[in-house]
């Protein structure tokens, strides 16, 4: 009678960590790399006004739910229909929070900040997806785009994420120029710690196959944000105190190396004219 209780309980709700925000435990914890990633985003959009904050690809729905904390309206979308089933759950308590399949879902959404983090690299026709992106933000919102940077630095995470390619920061103003896009800055994050973690990784996933145990790239692309066997794994190591002090000094740190081309990833920050 406890097994079968057990059985049909529901999952736990998200807990809010106070360093790392929203996670959903032994399911879905927040990486290194997306704790380095998540300190520029929220710095890229802490004096955004009350608005509609748009997410391409919001995986787990982490970064979107503390949008909505603060007031936000959000929209996420998300293609792979496990992301949306973790989006929901993080999201549940917020009415004005919703996630949807694709854009066309929600054909007059109209964004103040759009945000697009780790998802451009997977399309093969990057341009045309960050089009439509743009058209969906209203004239003067803003969009935070994050991609991985150097194709010098490709490697077996990315096959087994799905990439299709690492980008410069030329490639990034080209694409901004030609959707009409504002360049406000372009942030090279996550040196030292994240060039250190994409080496383990790289070795690590060695021999592992794709993303989610998929057998395509599109498979591996719908897995990649929220397969987080190894991270949950040692999550343990990340929330000790070595661990918080580490991964806040690696938060530091990276804000001195923003202007170099020293890390191993690109956040773009932009408007729309």
């Amino acid at each position: 009678m406890n097994a079968t209780a057990d059985v049909c309980q529901d999952p736990p709700a998200p807990k809010i960590d106070r360093q790392y925000g929203p996670l959903l435990e032994g399911r879905w914890v927040p990486a290194p790399r997306f704790v380095l990633r998540r300190d520029r985003v929220i710095a890229a959009a802490a004096d955004l006004p009350l608005g509609m904050v748009m997410e391409i690809g919001c995986g787990s729905g982490a970064l979107l739910r503390e949008f909505a904390q603060r007031g936000h309206q959000c929209l996420g979308v998300e293609t792979s229909t496990h992301a949306r089933a973790l989006a929901g759950e993080m999201l549940d308590a917020f009415p004005s929070a919703r996630v949807v399949a694709s854009l066309a879902d929600e054909p007059s959404a109209e964004a103040d900040l759009l945000i697009a983090c780790e998802v451009l690299e997977h399309i093969e026709d990057d341009r045309n997806a960050l089009a439509q992106w743009v058209a969906s933000v209203r004239p003067g919102g803003r969009l935070i785009l994050s991609v991985p940077a150097h194709m010098r630095m490709w490697g077996i995470r990315d096959v087994w994420a799905g990439h299709v390619r690492r980008y410069s920061r030329i490639d990034l103003r080209r694409l901004a120029r030609e959707v009409g896009l504002q360049v406000e800055r372009i942030e090279c994050y996550g040196f030292p710690l994240s060039n250190f973690t994409d080496f383990l990784a790289n070795r690590s996933l060695k021999g592992k196959g794709l993303a989610g145990g998929g057998g395509s790239q599109a498979q591996a692309t719908a897995a990649s944000g929220v397969d987080r066997s190894v991270d949950v794994k040692h999550f343990g190591l990340q929330t000790s105190l070595p661990g918080r002090f580490i991964m806040k000094m690696a938060c530091l740190l990276q804000r001195a190396f923003l202007s170099t081309d020293w890390g191993e990833g690109f956040v773009m920050i932009a408007r729309r004219p």
